[in-house]
């Protein structure tokens, strides 16, 4: 590992003894150090953000240092690393906190300012990256180096990954390559999104993803519809015939044989979570501008967000998509689509299944796969379960819903799999903090509740 200098964040405070009080004190640092992290525009998709990038990490790993930890950079085949460890004298448990620090890019005409220029109003913080995952992780940060104030005999390491947003592609490499510097009792991930404002979540469960082209040549060249019409074929009329055999677009229900060999109902405990976690189909459309859903009944929606499989469709290419019509028929079509897997389902399996399933009935469509993300099903109960069910309701004043994440994270299944460590997801992101969008924000009430219910998780963790 190698250790690169960057810009030092405001000074730190000194910190009293009682959480409320240090958490009120702390709130001014906590703002011009999200305003910072913020307006380094680390856009990990677009390669004319490399620079932006590596300062990204450059400055995170002196904030790390400043707070008083160990920190260093890790170069990989793509964007960098940072890991930074609080070491405690005679700590016999080591905890590694995971988040990510790139950001999805961003339109600022979609912006009512501009997204990478931090704006604080009424105690919100918006910026891109602002909840997802700079403002979580800072709170990780506060957390920990106020229970390394007080003593607390913890080991806590961050791990704070730049590639996240693209799939993690070197991600795993990393963790492998280190394995036994990042050695670790238990992570701890808090990029994950509440159900609803109020009611707190905790994560067990991930989709995976299998993402995959479709192509068809039928010619060479573009022709005049009305020369060939009614003799040619034509590519994107067949892929669209395809994908009604393989899906139905109704329902959602995938058709391809055996695609749902694996998948398992919830159990009634699992659902009665669920439900506990405050989910409401109004507040569920109009925090994804939706006009209407495939059903407005609560339990059926949750179920197919948190525990079944999808198939999307998410873009075609080729033809003419100019102003008019212009009327050929093209000799070349694609379609990008994308199946988001649930636990105990094999990406490689579901891949296999879909191309025999293309050879039988379309043997000339060309299927070509783009990555690979296995689902992760963590504990709901035990030591952890319990120590974030107490953290929680001592930080927001409500014991958490354990719930699963209709999205993925690569470096979770990594994680689990190389450190073979318990992960737990205690994220602090709502519905209305747009995730992704436009006018992407943070608040203080999640940030404040959060220092608190970290810093008693990483109290109780020390405990097991």
């Amino acid at each position: 590992m190698d250790e690169t200098k960057g810009a030092v964040p405001a000074g730190a405070s000194a910190m009293p003894a009682k959480p409320d009080a240090w958490v009120t004190g702390v709130r001014p640092e906590f703002e011009d150090c999200l305003r910072q992290l913020v307006e380094i525009p680390t856009v990990s998709s677009d390669p004319a953000r490399k620079s932006e990038m590596r300062r990204g990490a450059e400055f995170a790993a002196d904030m790390l240092r400043h707070f008083g930890a160990e920190a260093r950079i890790v170069n990989t085949e793509g964007h960098p690393a940072v890991v930074g460890e609080f070491r405690a004298e005679g700590a016999l448990r080591t905890i590694t906190v995971y988040n990510h620090l790139d950001v999805q890019p961003a339109t600022p005409s979609e912006w009512t300012h501009p997204p990478f220029t931090y704006y604080a109003e009424d105690g919100r913080y918006y910026a891109r990256g602002a909840t997802d995952d700079k403002g979580p992780a800072l709170v990780a940060l506060f957390a920990a180096r106020r229970v390394r104030s007080c003593g607390l005999p913890l080991n806590i390491r961050f791990l704070w990954e730049m590639e996240e947003e693209i799939g993690s592609p070197n991600f795993e490499p990393l963790v492998r390559h280190h394995k036994d510097e990042l050695h670790t009792d238990s992570v701890l991930v808090s990029d994950t999104i509440w159900a609803a404002k109020g009611r707190p979540c905790v994560d067990y469960g991930l989709r995976g993803l299998l993402g995959f082209v479709l192509r068809l040549k039928t010619g060479t060249k573009d022709i005049h519809s009305g020369l060939a019409g009614g003799g040619a074929r034509n590519p994107f009329a067949e892929l669209v015939d395809l994908i009604n055999q393989m899906y139905d677009s109704r329902t959602g229900k995938v058709r391809i044989p055996g695609f749902y060999d694996e998948v398992q109902k919830p159990t009634k405990a699992e659902m009665e979570n669920f439900l506990a976690s405050g989910f409401a189909v109004p507040k569920f459309k109009a925090a994804h501008g939706l006009k209407s859903l495939r059903s407005n009944d609560p339990a059926t929606l949750m179920k197919s967000l948190w525990t079944q499989p999808t198939f999307e469709i998410h873009g075609f290419a080729g033809g003419y998509s100019g102003p008019a019509i212009k009327t050929i028929i093209p000799p070349m079509a694609e379609v990008k689509l994308s199946m988001r897997l649930v636990p105990n389902q094999d990406p490689k399996r579901i891949l296999t299944l879909l191309r025999k399933f293309i050879h039988e009935v379309a043997p000339e469509v060309e299927v070509e796969p783009h990555g690979f993300l296995e689902p992760y099903l963590g504990p709901s109960t035990g030591p952890y379960a319990e120590a974030a069910t107490e953290a929680i309701k001592y930080g927001f004043g409500r014991k958490p819903a354990f719930i699963r994440e209709g999205g993925s994270i690569g470096a979770v299944v990594s994680m689990a799999r190389v450190l073979k460590a318990p992960v737990l997801l205690m994220g602090l992101s709502l519905p209305e903090h747009s995730y992704h969008g436009p006018d992407e924000h943070f608040d203080w009430g999640q940030a404040s509740g959060g220092m608190k219910a970290f810093g008693r998780y990483f109290e109780r963790v020390a405990e097991i």
